[in-house]
This record gives C-alpha cells, structure tokens and sequence, in this order.
C-alpha cells in the first residue's frame, strides 16, 4: 500500500484537496523528492530557505505538498504547518549516519506532538543509490513503532533515480502499513 491506499483509508474522495507536509532535516532530498513526484528537472536543486509549494494530480487526487526546510533553525517553524496536514511525509538521508540519531528525535517529536497526532506517514529512506546508505532493514526501530495506532510506511527510495518514488506514488506498490 501506498499514498492512494493511505487517502482511501482516510476516506479521501478523489475530487477532495489533499494536504501533504514534506519534513526531514536538511539535505535529507525532501526537495528532490518533491520534484521527482512532480515530474521536474532535478539538475539544479538549492537548500529550501523557507518552504516549497507544489500542486499535483496523482490518480485523480489534487495533491498539495508543502517542502519545508530541514535547516536547524527552521524545525521550531514546522508546527506552523501543521494545521489541516493530512498525511506526513518524512525523507530521512539514509547514508548519513552520523545524523540517525538527531533524525530519530525530530521524528519522534513530531510524532508526539497533538498537532499530527493521527495524522498518517511515510518515511522516506532516501539515498539508497548511494554505497554509503543503510537499509530500512537495518534500523534498530523506527520511532513509528511506538505509535500503534498511527498508520505509517517506511519506503526504501533513491529521489536522484527516482527508484521507489515514481513508480510506488503512481503505482500504489508499497509495502503494507503496519
């Protein structure tokens, strides 16, 4: 299941907007990854200063996806999009190590907090083109999973290939929610 199976669930009707909130710290590939979904060029992306803004139709949704910016002094500002969010998707850099733990605790704050409670999610694992990048597999936990009433997927991608992002967000291909 995937994003479309996540909207049916919700009971999204085709003709509905749906609110879609791209999180991750910075250099994650959140803006990447949005372009890849929107189906841009990806050759010259920028740190997001602020926030990204794309509409999109996928399988007769309209699809609003709100970019933030993962720098630190920009994550204090996340809540102030949180309102009326109707699925979360969070891009983890999954071949930078080093920042596991601090990805972990933003993650988990997010998901403690009232404001998404609820609210469904997708992770992300981004950068799996990459030699250096840790499979989902291999994560200790996923902070979802002290969250069990929360549906949530961990999808394995690379944003640059677009390998698990087109063709999952078009397809609906994803593994099952836990």
């Amino acid at each position: 299941m995937g994003l479309l199976s996540i909207l049916r669930r919700l009971k999204q009707s085709p003709d509905q907007e749906v609110r879609l909130l791209l999180l991750g710290l910075d250099n994650a590939g959140k803006t990447t990854l949005l372009k890849q979904l929107a189906a841009e060029d990806i050759t010259h992306i920028t740190p997001t200063q602020g926030f990204n803004i794309k509409s999109m139709q996928s399988a007769g949704f309209k699809l609003n996806v709100w970019d933030i910016g993962g720098q630190r002094k920009i994550r204090p500002y996340w809540k102030n999009y949180f309102e009326n969010t109707d699925v979360l998707i969070y891009v983890i850099d999954s071949s930078d190590r080093k920042r596991f733990e601090e990805t972990s605790l933003e993650l988990s704050e997010l998901l403690d907090g009232e404001e998404l409670a609820g609210v469904p999610l997708l992770i992300f694992a981004n950068k799996q083109d990459l030699l250096t990048a840790s499979t989902p597999r291999s994560w200790p936990s996923a902070p979802p999973a002290h969250h069990p009433d929360r549906m949530w997927q961990v999808q394995a991608c690379s944003a640059v290939t677009a390998e698990g992002v087109q063709e999952n967000w078009e397809n609906d291909h994803l593994a099952t929610l836990r």
